[in-house]
């Protein structure tokens, strides 16, 4: 499934907590941020504390 708009994003599917999930939304809706970029920047903080 290609999308153009999509040039350098790749849509994942995966189920999360639902309490997470529901502070991922609230987020988002207060800071603007788009849950695909808050999701980014949490994945590249994890890949950075657990980095040797």
């Amino acid at each position: 499934m290609s999308r153009k708009d999509l040039a350098n994003r790749e849509p994942v599917n995966c189920a999360v907590d639902k309490e997470l999930n529901q502070k991922l939304i609230q987020l988002s809706k207060e800071t603007g941020v788009p849950k695909s970029k808050l999701l980014d920047k949490a994945i590249e903080l994890l890949l950075k504390s657990t980095k040797k």
